[in-house]
């Protein structure tokens, strides 16, 4: 399938970010319990730990700070703020947004630090924010909040239906309408490959190579991982695949990279068979490398890699998420050995094995 939807956020950041809201909910309650530990006449006892409802209430605010974010992002809150410091009036005037509406998501950007605020009521960027949140920059996720609000929200506020049924509310990994959707997406969430496409050329050596590397990207999406590649090597040369549609975004991202004239492009679907397909293709001493959302043999952690098996529920009409020993079983059937992790940056390693 196509690049996947990934959160940017992992939830327990999530929750670390808004205590702020339950600050309030949290005082009352000890409050509520020191009173009647107060006027307890029961024997004292071990303590045991208390249940309480703060984590729960996290929980029910966690959809704050990617809808703030994609506030800021649509209303070039951060792109104003990338030559200097500016009050909330400034960039109203700038922007043409709101003063209480800015003035209420820019400190809530503060407490996400996102933002910060000097004695004299200015706004800048932090570090994070201007790397990854200002909209010209290359592999920005300025575009990615925005279009998760609008794009990937929407289909899981149908979460209770979709249990129900099993269906996905829009079977995305079908060309239709699937193409339409990735071609939004795959940009938009280029920073969460880049840092693996980057291991893995090391991994490869490819600056070392002095004879042609030939590389098949398979449901290529933005091309980043291909890209990434060729920029290791001028003797790279990739052949991505991808639906007819998605065609035209790939061919404009490797052309915005400098590396479009060393990728060749090609229309096509990927079903099942795919891995016996790969091994098929390589030459003896390829590898295949897997990009995948691994989860432990017993589907209990990590939470990220659980949580986007939902993700794939809602959005396609088979996709899960899958064990190391799962995928490894997987490519030993199709003929390759030395299957193994890669650690990359990210929610997940890269798997990769070889063709004997």
């Amino acid at each position: 399938m196509n690049d996947p939807v990934r959160s940017v956020f992992l939830p327990e950041e999530l929750f670390d970010t808004i205590d702020w809201i339950c600050e309030h909910c949290r005082a009352r309650y000890s409050w509520i319990l020191r009173s009647k530990q107060t006027k307890s006449t029961m024997p004292k006892k071990a303590k045991k730990k208390q249940v309480t409802p703060e984590r729960l209430m996290q929980f029910g605010f966690a959809y704050a700070p990617p809808l703030i974010i994609g506030a800021a992002a649509s209303n070039k809150v951060f792109d104003s703020l990338e030559s200097e410091p500016k009050t909330v009036e400034q960039i109203s005037k700038e922007t043409g947004a709101s003063e209480r509406g800015l003035r209420a998501i820019m400190n809530a950007l503060v407490g996400l630090e996102l933002l910060k605020k000097d004695r004299h009521e200015k706004y800048s960027l932090t570090p994070e924010s201007a790397a990854f949140l200002l909209s010209k920059k290359p592999g920005t996720l300025a575009g990615f909040f925005p279009m998760n609000i609008n794009r990937l929200i929407p289909l899981w506020l149908k979460l209770d239906e979709i249990v129900r049924t099993g269906r996905p509310a829009e079977s995305r990994n079908r060309e239709q309408p699937g193409t339409a959707f990735f071609t939004e997406l795959v940009e938009n969430i280029i920073p969460m490959s880049y840092g693996g496409a980057q291991l893995l050329g090391n991994a490869l050596k490819l600056a070392k190579v002095k004879n042609e590397v030939h590389v098949l990207d398979l449901a290529a999406g933005s091309g980043i991982w291909g890209i990434v590649l060729a920029q290791k090597s001028p003797h790279v040369r990739v052949t991505a695949i991808d639906w007819a549609g998605m065609i035209p975004t790939t061919k404009r991202i490797t052309q915005k990279y400098g590396v479009g004239d060393r990728f060749k492009f090609v229309e096509g679907d990927l079903f099942r068979r795919l891995l016996k397909k790969t091994f098929g293709a390589l030459k003896s001493g390829g590898t295949i490398a897997i990009a995948e959302w691994l989860v432990n043999d017993d589907r209990t952690e990590p939470l990220p890699s659980l949580m986007f098996a939902v993700q794939m529920l809602v959005n396609t009409e088979k996709g899960d998420t899958f064990s190391f020993n799962e995928i490894k079983t997987w490519l030993g059937e199709a003929g390759f050995k030395k299957v193994r992790k890669l650690e990359t940056p990210g929610p997940s390693p890269l798997v990769l094995a070889t063709k004997p």
